[in-house]
Protein backbone atom coordinates (compact mmCIF):
# COMPACT_ATOMS: atom_id res chain seq x y z
CA UNK A 1 0.00 0.00 0.00
CA UNK A 2 1.17 3.21 -1.00
CA UNK A 3 1.53 5.95 1.49
CA UNK A 4 0.61 9.58 0.77
CA UNK A 5 2.20 12.62 2.19
CA UNK A 6 -0.74 13.58 5.01
CA UNK A 7 0.30 17.06 5.46
CA UNK A 8 -1.07 17.60 1.99
CA UNK A 9 -4.53 16.66 3.13
CA UNK A 10 -4.09 19.71 5.49
CA UNK A 11 -4.04 22.51 2.71
CA UNK A 12 -7.32 23.98 1.79
CA UNK A 13 -9.19 22.58 -1.15
CA UNK A 14 -8.27 24.68 -4.00
CA UNK A 15 -5.30 27.04 -4.61
CA UNK A 16 -6.18 31.24 -4.46
CA UNK A 17 -5.12 31.37 -8.08
CA UNK A 18 -7.06 28.39 -9.38
CA UNK A 19 -10.21 29.67 -7.36
CA UNK A 20 -10.14 33.13 -8.64
CA UNK A 21 -9.48 31.39 -12.16
CA UNK A 22 -12.82 29.37 -11.73
CA UNK A 23 -14.98 32.24 -10.89
CA UNK A 24 -14.35 33.81 -13.63
CA UNK A 25 -14.81 30.97 -15.77
CA UNK A 26 -18.31 30.47 -14.08
CA UNK A 27 -19.02 34.31 -14.83
CA UNK A 28 -17.60 35.06 -18.66
CA UNK A 29 -19.91 31.43 -19.54
CA UNK A 30 -22.97 33.45 -17.64
CA UNK A 31 -21.73 35.93 -19.52
CA UNK A 32 -20.31 35.69 -22.81
CA UNK A 33 -20.53 39.40 -23.75
CA UNK A 34 -18.67 41.04 -20.40
CA UNK A 35 -15.55 42.20 -21.75
CA UNK A 36 -13.43 40.83 -18.76
CA UNK A 37 -10.10 43.25 -16.95
CA UNK A 38 -7.75 41.11 -15.33
CA UNK A 39 -5.55 42.60 -12.50
CA UNK A 40 -5.21 39.66 -10.16
CA UNK A 41 -2.78 37.24 -10.94
CA UNK A 42 0.86 39.40 -11.35
CA UNK A 43 1.45 38.32 -14.42
CA UNK A 44 3.60 40.64 -16.90
CA UNK A 45 2.29 41.92 -20.12
CA UNK A 46 5.10 43.44 -21.62
CA UNK A 47 7.40 42.16 -24.34
CA UNK A 48 10.90 40.91 -23.42
CA UNK A 49 13.16 43.47 -23.93
CA UNK A 50 14.99 44.00 -27.04
CA UNK A 51 18.28 42.77 -25.93
CA UNK A 52 17.01 40.01 -24.29
CA UNK A 53 15.52 38.62 -27.23
CA UNK A 54 18.76 39.45 -29.29
CA UNK A 55 20.67 37.25 -27.04
CA UNK A 56 18.26 34.82 -27.09
CA UNK A 57 18.49 34.46 -30.52
CA UNK A 58 22.55 34.33 -30.97
CA UNK A 59 22.25 31.76 -28.05
CA UNK A 60 19.55 29.65 -30.01
CA UNK A 61 22.13 29.77 -33.59
CA UNK A 62 24.92 28.88 -30.96
CA UNK A 63 23.05 25.64 -30.07
CA UNK A 64 22.38 24.53 -34.02
CA UNK A 65 26.39 24.35 -34.40
CA UNK A 66 28.90 21.37 -32.85
CA UNK A 67 31.49 23.50 -31.54
CA UNK A 68 29.23 25.82 -29.78
CA UNK A 69 26.70 23.64 -28.88
CA UNK A 70 25.99 23.30 -25.23
CA UNK A 71 24.56 20.23 -23.60
CA UNK A 72 24.47 19.76 -19.11
CA UNK A 73 25.31 23.59 -18.09
CA UNK A 74 26.34 23.85 -14.50
CA UNK A 75 23.28 23.32 -11.89
CA UNK A 76 24.53 26.41 -9.97
CA UNK A 77 24.23 28.60 -13.37
CA UNK A 78 26.73 29.67 -16.04
CA UNK A 79 29.15 31.98 -14.71
CA UNK A 80 29.09 34.58 -16.94
CA UNK A 81 25.32 35.28 -16.02
CA UNK A 82 26.66 34.89 -11.81
CA UNK A 83 29.36 37.43 -12.48
CA UNK A 84 26.97 39.98 -14.02
CA UNK A 85 24.36 39.59 -11.24
CA UNK A 86 27.17 40.10 -8.85
CA UNK A 87 28.35 43.04 -10.49
CA UNK A 88 24.93 44.93 -10.88
CA UNK A 89 23.20 43.82 -8.21
CA UNK A 90 25.82 43.60 -5.60
CA UNK A 91 28.80 45.44 -6.12
CA UNK A 92 27.53 48.33 -7.37
CA UNK A 93 25.51 49.01 -3.79
CA UNK A 94 28.93 47.84 -2.13
CA UNK A 95 28.17 44.33 -1.25
CA UNK A 96 30.77 41.87 -1.78
CA UNK A 97 29.68 38.48 -2.90
CA UNK A 98 31.47 35.34 -4.20
CA UNK A 99 30.19 33.66 -7.36
CA UNK A 100 29.57 30.29 -5.62
CA UNK A 101 27.19 32.33 -2.97
CA UNK A 102 24.44 32.78 -6.31
CA UNK A 103 22.49 29.99 -7.28
CA UNK A 104 20.75 30.29 -10.84
CA UNK A 105 17.15 29.01 -11.19
CA UNK A 106 14.18 28.70 -13.05
CA UNK A 107 12.04 31.05 -10.97
CA UNK A 108 11.97 32.82 -7.20
CA UNK A 109 8.54 30.83 -6.78
CA UNK A 110 10.93 27.36 -7.56
CA UNK A 111 13.46 28.44 -4.75
CA UNK A 112 10.47 29.94 -2.48
CA UNK A 113 9.14 26.60 -2.60
CA UNK A 114 12.43 24.36 -2.28
CA UNK A 115 14.45 26.03 0.13
CA UNK A 116 13.11 24.82 3.19
CA UNK A 117 14.17 21.43 2.66
CA UNK A 118 17.35 22.37 4.10
CA UNK A 119 16.01 23.30 7.06
CA UNK A 120 14.40 20.92 9.58
CA UNK A 121 10.43 19.88 10.11
CA UNK A 122 10.99 21.14 13.80
CA UNK A 123 11.88 24.56 13.20
CA UNK A 124 9.23 26.87 14.10
CA UNK A 125 8.25 29.01 11.12
CA UNK A 126 7.30 32.90 11.32
CA UNK A 127 5.05 34.70 8.02
CA UNK A 128 3.75 37.88 7.73
CA UNK A 129 -0.42 38.14 7.84
CA UNK A 130 -1.20 38.43 4.69
CA UNK A 131 1.39 36.88 3.14
CA UNK A 132 2.60 35.31 -0.44
CA UNK A 133 0.44 31.36 -0.70
CA UNK A 134 3.23 29.53 -1.63
CA UNK A 135 5.61 30.42 2.07
CA UNK A 136 2.95 28.82 3.77
CA UNK A 137 1.65 26.34 1.64
CA UNK A 138 5.20 24.46 1.10
CA UNK A 139 5.86 24.23 4.98
CA UNK A 140 2.30 22.97 5.33
CA UNK A 141 3.04 20.05 2.96
CA UNK A 142 6.71 19.46 4.87
CA UNK A 143 4.87 18.99 8.32
CA UNK A 144 5.95 22.03 10.12
CA UNK A 145 2.52 23.11 10.82
CA UNK A 146 -0.43 21.01 12.44
CA UNK A 147 -3.65 21.63 11.74
CA UNK A 148 -5.79 24.58 9.69
CA UNK A 149 -7.78 26.26 12.42
CA UNK A 150 -11.04 27.40 12.08
CA UNK A 151 -9.57 31.17 12.46
CA UNK A 152 -7.79 30.29 9.11
CA UNK A 153 -4.71 29.69 10.80
CA UNK A 154 -2.17 26.71 10.85
CA UNK A 155 -1.32 25.29 14.22
CA UNK A 156 2.74 25.53 15.21
CA UNK A 157 3.32 28.58 12.17
CA UNK A 158 3.68 32.43 13.72
CA UNK A 159 1.57 34.73 12.23
CA UNK A 160 3.00 38.24 12.02
CA UNK A 161 0.05 40.76 11.14
CA UNK A 162 0.28 43.63 8.83
CA UNK A 163 -2.66 45.82 8.41
CA UNK A 164 -3.43 49.39 8.16
CA UNK A 165 -3.34 49.65 11.88
CA UNK A 166 0.38 48.91 11.96
CA UNK A 167 1.54 50.64 8.44
CA UNK A 168 1.58 47.04 7.15
CA UNK A 169 4.97 47.02 9.29
CA UNK A 170 5.39 43.27 10.94
CA UNK A 171 6.21 43.20 14.52
CA UNK A 172 9.21 40.60 15.63
CA UNK A 173 7.96 37.36 17.07
CA UNK A 174 7.32 37.68 20.43
CA UNK A 175 7.74 33.61 20.47
CA UNK A 176 10.94 31.67 19.68
CA UNK A 177 10.81 31.40 15.88
CA UNK A 178 13.60 29.85 13.52
CA UNK A 179 12.85 30.98 10.01
CA UNK A 180 10.73 33.90 9.17
CA UNK A 181 9.99 34.78 5.28
CA UNK A 182 10.24 38.40 4.45
CA UNK A 183 9.01 40.12 1.22
CA UNK A 184 10.12 43.61 0.45
CA UNK A 185 8.47 45.02 -1.21
CA UNK A 186 5.37 43.46 -0.22
CA UNK A 187 3.07 40.97 -2.26
CA UNK A 188 0.60 41.41 -1.65
CA UNK A 189 -0.09 44.99 0.00
CA UNK A 190 2.78 46.56 -1.95
CA UNK A 191 4.59 48.37 1.20
CA UNK A 192 8.19 47.92 2.01
CA UNK A 193 10.49 47.61 4.80
CA UNK A 194 13.10 50.70 5.07
CA UNK A 195 16.47 50.21 6.75
CA UNK A 196 16.21 51.38 9.78
CA UNK A 197 13.32 48.43 10.18
CA UNK A 198 15.48 45.82 8.63
CA UNK A 199 17.69 46.39 11.11
CA UNK A 200 16.35 45.28 13.71
CA UNK A 201 14.85 41.89 11.75
CA UNK A 202 18.66 41.48 11.70
CA UNK A 203 19.66 42.05 15.17
CA UNK A 204 16.83 40.17 15.99
CA UNK A 205 17.81 36.65 13.99
CA UNK A 206 21.63 37.20 14.86
CA UNK A 207 20.66 37.40 18.37
CA UNK A 208 18.49 34.08 17.90
CA UNK A 209 20.45 32.21 15.47
CA UNK A 210 17.14 32.48 12.94
CA UNK A 211 17.52 32.41 9.03
CA UNK A 212 15.20 35.27 7.25
CA UNK A 213 14.22 33.60 3.77
CA UNK A 214 14.06 37.25 2.02
CA UNK A 215 12.45 37.86 -1.21
CA UNK A 216 13.25 40.70 -3.38
CA UNK A 217 11.51 39.75 -6.38
CA UNK A 218 9.94 43.39 -6.66
CA UNK A 219 13.06 44.84 -6.00
CA UNK A 220 13.09 47.00 -9.15
CA UNK A 221 10.06 48.97 -8.19
CA UNK A 222 11.65 50.57 -5.25
CA UNK A 223 11.44 54.27 -5.92
CA UNK A 224 12.27 55.63 -1.46
CA UNK A 225 15.92 56.32 -1.01
CA UNK A 226 15.33 54.52 2.71
CA UNK A 227 14.29 51.26 1.19
CA UNK A 228 17.44 48.79 0.90
CA UNK A 229 17.18 46.95 -2.65
CA UNK A 230 18.83 44.44 -0.59
CA UNK A 231 18.87 42.93 2.37
CA UNK A 232 22.64 42.43 2.61
CA UNK A 233 22.59 46.84 2.64
CA UNK A 234 22.01 46.08 6.20
CA UNK A 235 25.54 45.50 8.66
CA UNK A 236 24.96 41.63 9.51
CA UNK A 237 22.57 40.31 7.21
CA UNK A 238 24.85 38.10 5.59
CA UNK A 239 25.22 36.15 8.17
CA UNK A 240 21.58 35.34 8.98
CA UNK A 241 19.56 35.84 5.42
CA UNK A 242 18.90 34.25 1.89
CA UNK A 243 17.70 36.78 -0.63
CA UNK A 244 16.05 35.49 -3.65
CA UNK A 245 15.06 37.47 -6.54
CA UNK A 246 13.55 37.19 -10.18
CA UNK A 247 13.70 38.39 -13.44
CA UNK A 248 10.12 37.74 -14.16
CA UNK A 249 8.73 40.86 -13.13
CA UNK A 250 11.15 43.22 -14.21
CA UNK A 251 13.03 42.12 -17.40
CA UNK A 252 9.51 39.65 -18.08
CA UNK A 253 10.45 36.23 -17.67
CA UNK A 254 7.25 35.07 -15.88
CA UNK A 255 6.73 32.29 -19.40
CA UNK A 256 11.10 32.13 -19.94
CA UNK A 257 12.25 31.18 -16.16
CA UNK A 258 15.36 32.33 -14.62
CA UNK A 259 16.02 33.82 -10.97
CA UNK A 260 18.82 33.42 -8.47
CA UNK A 261 19.07 32.56 -4.98
CA UNK A 262 21.71 34.14 -2.61
CA UNK A 263 23.24 31.70 0.27
CA UNK A 264 26.30 33.66 1.94
CA UNK A 265 28.76 30.91 3.05
CA UNK A 266 28.62 32.83 6.96
CA UNK A 267 24.64 32.01 7.16
CA UNK A 268 24.60 29.03 9.54
CA UNK A 269 22.12 26.13 10.67
CA UNK A 270 22.56 24.15 13.43
CA UNK A 271 22.43 20.11 13.85
CA UNK A 272 20.73 18.88 17.58
CA UNK A 273 23.64 19.07 18.69
CA UNK A 274 24.31 22.79 18.42
CA UNK A 275 27.09 22.67 15.55
CA UNK A 276 26.93 25.24 12.91
CA UNK A 277 26.75 24.22 9.33
CA UNK A 278 26.63 26.36 6.15
CA UNK A 279 23.63 26.64 4.49
CA UNK A 280 25.49 27.59 1.17
CA UNK A 281 26.65 23.90 1.26
CA UNK A 282 23.75 22.39 1.76
CA UNK A 283 21.38 24.17 -0.78
CA UNK A 284 24.51 23.82 -3.28
CA UNK A 285 23.40 19.88 -2.44
CA UNK A 286 19.86 20.00 -2.66
CA UNK A 287 20.40 21.68 -6.45
CA UNK A 288 23.04 19.31 -8.01
CA UNK A 289 20.81 16.50 -6.71
CA UNK A 290 17.12 17.97 -7.90
CA UNK A 291 17.84 20.54 -10.18
CA UNK A 292 19.81 20.50 -14.08
CA UNK A 293 20.36 23.86 -14.54
CA UNK A 294 18.41 26.80 -16.11
CA UNK A 295 19.04 26.17 -20.34
CA UNK A 296 21.90 28.10 -21.59
CA UNK A 297 19.60 30.37 -24.30
CA UNK A 298 17.28 31.97 -21.17
CA UNK A 299 20.65 32.53 -19.26
CA UNK A 300 22.08 34.59 -21.93
CA UNK A 301 18.94 36.21 -21.84
CA UNK A 302 19.11 37.21 -18.55
CA UNK A 303 22.92 38.15 -19.03
CA UNK A 304 21.81 40.70 -21.71
CA UNK A 305 19.61 42.44 -19.15
CA UNK A 306 22.44 43.81 -17.53
CA UNK A 307 23.82 45.09 -20.97
CA UNK A 308 23.35 49.26 -21.25
CA UNK A 309 21.01 48.82 -23.84
CA UNK A 310 18.99 46.13 -21.47
CA UNK A 311 18.99 48.05 -18.60
CA UNK A 312 17.55 51.12 -20.56
CA UNK A 313 14.67 48.44 -21.40
CA UNK A 314 13.98 47.27 -18.16
CA UNK A 315 14.04 50.46 -16.55
CA UNK A 316 11.35 51.40 -19.19
CA UNK A 317 9.36 48.08 -18.32
CA UNK A 318 9.36 48.84 -14.75
CA UNK A 319 8.28 52.58 -14.99
CA UNK A 320 5.76 51.58 -17.19
CA UNK A 321 3.89 49.59 -14.98
CA UNK A 322 4.72 52.06 -11.49
CA UNK A 323 2.94 54.44 -14.09
CA UNK A 324 0.27 52.21 -14.24
CA UNK A 325 0.39 51.63 -10.17
CA UNK A 326 0.02 55.32 -10.01
CA UNK A 327 -3.04 55.74 -11.79
CA UNK A 328 -4.66 52.82 -9.80
CA UNK A 329 -4.07 53.65 -6.75
CA UNK A 330 -4.85 57.68 -7.31
CA UNK A 331 -8.17 56.76 -9.42
CA UNK A 332 -8.99 54.34 -6.12
CA UNK A 333 -8.75 57.17 -3.82
CA UNK A 334 -10.85 59.41 -6.06
CA UNK A 335 -13.48 56.98 -5.84
CA UNK A 336 -13.64 57.54 -2.23
CA UNK A 337 -11.70 53.96 -1.54
CA UNK A 338 -8.71 53.34 0.77
CA UNK A 339 -5.37 52.66 -1.33
CA UNK A 340 -2.20 51.44 0.27
CA UNK A 341 0.70 50.74 -1.93
CA UNK A 342 1.42 50.77 -5.52
CA UNK A 343 4.74 53.44 -4.69
CA UNK A 344 7.66 50.83 -4.48
CA UNK A 345 5.97 47.97 -5.25
CA UNK A 346 3.40 46.89 -8.65
CA UNK A 347 0.60 45.95 -6.09
CA UNK A 348 -1.99 48.52 -5.06
CA UNK A 349 -3.90 47.05 -1.33
CA UNK A 350 -7.23 48.43 -0.38
CA UNK A 351 -9.25 48.28 1.98
CA UNK A 352 -12.97 46.65 1.01
CA UNK A 353 -16.06 49.46 1.15
CA UNK A 354 -19.38 48.67 3.16
CA UNK A 355 -17.26 46.17 5.68
CA UNK A 356 -17.76 43.71 2.91
CA UNK A 357 -15.63 40.82 2.74
CA UNK A 358 -12.82 40.07 0.60
CA UNK A 359 -14.82 37.45 -2.01
CA UNK A 360 -17.96 39.36 -1.55
CA UNK A 361 -15.82 42.41 -3.13
CA UNK A 362 -14.48 40.09 -5.51
CA UNK A 363 -17.76 39.16 -7.02
CA UNK A 364 -19.12 42.55 -6.96
CA UNK A 365 -16.30 43.83 -8.88
CA UNK A 366 -15.94 41.59 -11.34
CA UNK A 367 -20.09 41.48 -11.84
CA UNK A 368 -20.72 45.44 -11.62
CA UNK A 369 -17.69 46.27 -13.19
CA UNK A 370 -15.98 43.09 -14.97
CA UNK A 371 -12.66 43.43 -12.80
CA UNK A 372 -10.64 40.98 -11.75
CA UNK A 373 -8.89 41.41 -8.30
CA UNK A 374 -6.93 39.26 -5.85
CA UNK A 375 -9.25 38.27 -2.58
CA UNK A 376 -7.25 39.77 0.71
CA UNK A 377 -8.46 36.54 2.36
CA UNK A 378 -6.46 34.16 0.36
CA UNK A 379 -3.36 35.77 1.44
CA UNK A 380 -4.04 34.93 5.38
CA UNK A 381 -6.43 36.38 8.05
CA UNK A 382 -5.24 39.33 8.10
CA UNK A 383 -5.94 40.09 4.32
CA UNK A 384 -9.76 39.59 4.98
CA UNK A 385 -11.49 43.07 4.28
CA UNK A 386 -8.69 43.98 1.80
CA UNK A 387 -8.07 42.99 -1.67
CA UNK A 388 -5.50 43.21 -4.28
CA UNK A 389 -4.62 44.80 -7.63
CA UNK A 390 -1.80 44.29 -9.81
CA UNK A 391 -0.20 47.26 -12.23
CA UNK A 392 1.11 44.32 -14.59
CA UNK A 393 -1.65 45.55 -17.09
CA UNK A 394 -1.38 47.47 -20.27
CA UNK A 395 -2.03 50.88 -20.30
CA UNK A 396 -5.52 51.26 -22.14
CA UNK A 397 -6.97 48.34 -19.68
CA UNK A 398 -5.90 50.30 -16.50
CA UNK A 399 -7.51 53.15 -17.38
CA UNK A 400 -10.57 51.67 -18.53
CA UNK A 401 -10.55 49.42 -14.99
CA UNK A 402 -10.49 52.57 -13.25
CA UNK A 403 -12.75 54.09 -15.38
CA UNK A 404 -15.10 51.21 -14.45
CA UNK A 405 -14.69 51.55 -10.82
CA UNK A 406 -16.07 55.39 -10.73
CA UNK A 407 -18.65 54.85 -13.14
CA UNK A 408 -19.95 51.22 -12.54
CA UNK A 409 -18.87 50.21 -9.32
CA UNK A 410 -21.82 50.93 -6.80
CA UNK A 411 -20.05 52.07 -3.17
Amino acid sequence: MALINENYLKLPGSYLFAEIGRRVAAFKAANPEANVIRLGIGDVTRPLPSAVIEAMHAAVDEMAKSESFRGYGPEQGYSFLIEKIIENDYAARGIKLDTDEVFVSDGAKSDVGNIQEIFGVGNTVAITDPVYPVYLDTNVMAGRTGALGGDGRFEGIVYLPCTAENGFLPALPAVKVDMVYLCVPNNPTGTALPKAELKKWVDWAKANKAVIIYDSAYEAYIREPEVPHSIYEVEGAKEVAIELRSFSKTAGFTGTRCAYTVVPKTVMGYTKAGEAQQLNKMWNRRQTTKFNGVPYVVQKGAEAVYSPAGKEQVKATVDYYMTNAAIIREGLKSAGLEAYGGVNAPYIWLKTPNNLDSWAFFDKLLGEANIVGTPGSGFGPSGEGYFRLTAFGNRETTEEAISRIKTRLKL
